[in-house]
């Protein structure tokens, strides 16, 4: 028996959709307090040193915790391919909006510091907030476009054709969704600095992250029943092989099913928007009853429920196209060959557990909080 065959093609599809949303509420439970952290600086940082603490409390990890989104691109490309070019592609101004931004965050770490100047401070201060802001909103933006259908298609030999523009992507649900994200990662970043930080830098945090987990609840709920009422999802109206060809063109699907039909088959699956709505619910008591560790995992619950949501609720689809919805790509017709996602998946069982060991490491050499008394020298200037 060839080695690669030890596991079907069928399960090794479903294990890098699983693998593919590990990557992405990884990124988002990790990079996402630094981006929310960003967000929140000019609010929860009054004076040039409360800056510093609010900085401080993220600038030894957030390179550490980009690479998930780093590593989440790459797995894309090797595992999803078509997902990866129409995505890619499609969203190429969006996806640009995105490094741009992500680009003014080490910038900004760099050069905050090299002159006195209050103005030159102020200034790299609000380009953090726009490299945390923007990638939040803009990340939610793009996942209410995927829910609603991007406009694609394939032609006969595969070329792909997106018809969409990039204030396409601006409408009322995508905003909505952009809304909820931006909320969700400005709840993770106050639930960082209520750990990390101290004095009114926490104190403020707290206040914010309050309404933020607030804001999570209501606008999950909002998009839900949006969902629910007003906008269509897709289904696969012919028979079609999980362990079939990589050839989306091979099936016929339509315009006009339900996201939540998974969880009418699937009753047990409403746990998972269950725990979107806890975790921010409990996050939001924590915070409220000075709790710090709690209030981080609370929120990281919360953002495994919303992701996941969007997850369970599309299966199988990952990327349904608005054009022509025979050209959407499924867990079954997007893939690489059973070959490469056999290797890519000891690879990565090799790989990951060092990852994660050394995260855990670095977390615990760099634990502890940050306060005024250590973000400044002896003559009281923050550096």
């Amino acid at each position: 028996m060839i080695l690669h065959e030890l596991i079907d093609y069928e399960t090794l599809r479903v294990i890098w959709w699983l693998l593919l949303g590990v990557l992405l509420i990884g990124f988002a439970a990790t990079d996402g307090f630094d981006l929310g952290v960003g967000t929140l600086l000019p609010f929860v940082a009054k004076t040039d040193t409360e800056r510093r603490v609010a900085i401080n409390t993220i600038g030894p990890i957030w390179e550490g915790n980009q690479v998930w989104l780093i590593v989440g691109g790459a797995a894309t490309f090797a595992a999803w391919p078509p997902l990866y070019a129409v995505s890619f592609s499609g969203f190429y101004l969006a996806m640009f909006a995105v490094l741009l931004a992500l680009i003014l965050r080490p910038v900004g770490f760099k050069y905050r510091s090299k002159r006195e100047s209050a103005r030159w401070r102020n200034n790299w201060d609000w380009a953090l907030f726009i490299g945390g802001f923007v990638p939040s909103l803009i990340f939610g933006v793009a996942v209410g476009n995927v829910l609603q259908g991007v406009p694609f298609r394939f032609a006969d030999d595969m070329r792909i054709f997106y018809e969409g523009s990039f204030f396409g992507l601006l409408n009322p649900y995508a905003l909505l969704c952009g809304l909820l994200s931006v909320a969700m990662l400005v709840m993770h970043g106050a639930s960082w600095l209520v750990l990390k930080a101290g004095g009114p830098v926490a104190e403020r945090a707290r206040n914010y992250g309050s309404i933020a987990a607030l804001c999570v609840i209501v606008l999950f709920a909002l998009g839900g029943l949006l969902l629910a009422l007003g906008i269509d999802g897709y289904r696969i109206t012919s028979p079609i092989s999980p362990a079939g060809p990589s050839n989306p063109l091979l099936k016929t699907a339509e315009h006009g099913g339900s996201w939540l039909a998974n969880y009418s088959t699937h009753p047990w699956l409403l746990i998972i928007p269950a725990f979107g709505f806890s975790g921010a619910a409990l996050a939001f008591a924590a915070m409220r009853a000075r709790r710090e560790a709690s209030t981080l995992l609370f929120s990281k619950l919360s953002i495994f429920g919303i992701i996941s949501t969007v997850g369970v609720s599309m299966f199988p689809f990952i990327l349904p196209s608005s054009l022509d919805p025979r050209s959407s790509l499924t867990v079954w017709d997007a893939s690489s060959s059973h070959m490469t996602l056999f290797i890519m998946l000891v690879v990565s069982l090799i790989f990951l557990p060092i990852i994660f060991a050394y995260t855990a490491w670095v977390y615990k050499v760099l634990w502890g909080k940050v306060d005024e008394k250590s973000v400044t020298d002896k003559s009281g200037h923050a550096y």
